[in-house]
């Protein structure tokens, strides 16, 4: 260590050491070290989750005739829970016990509420402190740019969670109360609550049935189409309309999450109703208002839920190719559903509709868009349809049913949302691998990708000359 030499008026002569700043603080470091995370601790995380709920279902106490269940189907089956997906190989009432339909809940509200956010409360419990660096991560997993009070809304969020599904079990245990034991009806209205708020799409009717049974009852389609709406457009989106209660005084986020949403509603409702008033094997036997109501919930089971109150397989090619574009967009971002994220389609189509009035900067709602957002969301869309091409074209190879299933089945596992035309349970081995690797893609891609973007970006030092490219 170098010393110098200093004088002061009336004092001897003293040797001082010359510290510099950076000694100081490697010698607090080790007192506050912080949680290092990266975008692949989330890989690893819902990896880990699927890994333990495969292997516990692969247990003979998880099934109800007490054989074990192949490795094939466990791992599906805890895929597409952690996923919150819904798409099963064997029926959830039928087939699990007990035990293993309490295995499919926790594993769908630990991967519905998400890894990172779950791993957060976690370490804070353990009294772990969490570094500047892994809060930006953090808040980009959930969707959030900015930092502050980061670890306060991760704490709101869970409490949100808890407040809702309780509130979804007391609701749906007043109306299964007469048609089950009381211990049967309050099971099955905890797990619909998790499953719905969760949009994972799981349910306890037996026989691939879903909600068809409840195609005539408001209080059922109406109370899980709500929950999946709370769960489908984040935590965020609904603190910022109860704070805000004022339309023009909503961030732009808000303001594109609620109004595409609305939209895609609509369209999705208008769409199944104009396609399937007539059909006798879906809306034609309904009265009107029956009619309106199952519509209205098709459209929002589509967004990512997988609840079915029609039989999937008897829509018109129109309505499911429909549907597939509503289930290839998803809800929002830091929800618990699926998908491109309605924030991504939202900006992309709010650009493509500046770019058609001749506005120089994309926005909308009087706000001006980042470019490196607007390149951001077209890699995600771009880089999803790539990649389920490659599935269709997979799929196609090892599967005989006909291809709009096959793009139908993909789009649905990619989405996460469990709408199947009755593909699932019949499919071989490899389509079951291909379908389960398409799930994980579908709820950890994007997320992934968007984080590693973020992460990569760096400010350019130089640029390279511009040039034009004809474009149409």
């Amino acid at each position: 260590m170098q010393e110098r030499r200093t004088r002061r008026p009336g004092d001897r002569m003293v040797r001082l050491p010359r510290i510099r700043p950076w000694r100081v603080i490697v010698r607090e470091m080790p007192q506050q070290r912080a949680v290092a995370f990266s975008p692949l601790l989330l890989v690893y995380g819902f990896v880990g989750l699927i890994a333990v709920g495969t292997v516990l279902l692969v247990l003979p106490v998880s099934s109800r005739t007490g054989d074990p269940t192949p490795f094939v189907d466990a791992l599906f089956t805890a895929t597409s829970a952690v996923c919150v997906t819904g798409l099963v190989v064997v029926d959830t009432a039928d087939y699990w016990s007990g035990f293993g339909q309490g295995v499919v809940l926790v594993l769908i509200q630990l991967g519905g509420f998400g890894f990172m956010t779950s791993a957060t409360l976690f370490l804070l419990a353990l009294g772990r402190r969490i570094g500047l660096r892994e809060r930006m991560l953090i808040g980009q997993s959930m969707g959030l740019s900015r930092l502050g009070g980061l670890i306060r809304i991760v704490r709101e969020m869970a409490i949100f969670t808890v407040v809702v599904e309780v509130a979804g079990v007391i609701l749906f245990s007043i109306r299964f109360w007469g048609e089950a034991s009381p211990g049967a009806a309050i099971w099955r209205s905890v797990f619909h609550s998790i499953s719905a708020f969760n949009n994972a799409g799981f349910d306890l009717s037996g026989g691939f049935r879903s909600l068809a049974d409840y195609q005539s009852d408001p209080t059922v389609l109406l109370l899980t189409a709500l929950f999946i709406v709370l769960g489908g457009i984040s935590y965020l989106v609904v603190i910022d309309v109860l704070r805000t209660r004022r339309l023009a005084r909503l961030s732009l986020d808000t303001k594109l999450v609620l109004v595409t949403t609305a939209t895609l509603l609509v369209l999705g409702t208008a769409i199944m109703l104009v396609t399937e008033f007539a059909d006798p094997d879906t809306l034609g036997p309904l009265s009107v208002p029956q009619k309106l109501l199952n519509a209205f919930f098709q459209s929002v089971t589509a967004r990512t839920a997988g609840f079915s109150a029609v039989n999937m397989a008897n829509l018109a090619d129109y309505a499911l190719f429909f549907t597939m574009l509503l289930m290839f967009v998803g809800g929002a971002s830091g929800s618990t559903a699926g998908g491109i994220k309605v924030n991504t389609f939202g900006l992309l189509g709010a650009t493509v509709w500046s770019m058609m009035r001749g506005s120089e900067h994309p926005g909308a709602f009087g706000r001006n868009f980042a470019g490196n957002q607007v390149y951001r969301g077209l890699a995600v869309v771009v880089l999803a349809l790539g990649f389920l091409s490659i599935v269709v074209l997979l799929l196609t190879v090892t599967e005989e049913s006909r291809f709009l299933d096959i793009v139908f089945e993909s789009v649905s596992a990619f989405g996460t949302v469990g709408l199947s035309t009755g593909v699932t349970p019949y499919l071989s081995v490899a389509g079951r691998v291909i379908i389960t690797v398409t799930m994980f893609v579908g709820r950890l891609g994007p997320l992934a990708l968007g984080l590693s973007l973020i992460e990569r970006q760096r400010p350019a030092r130089y640029g390279h000359p511009t040039e034009s490219v004809r474009i149409g």
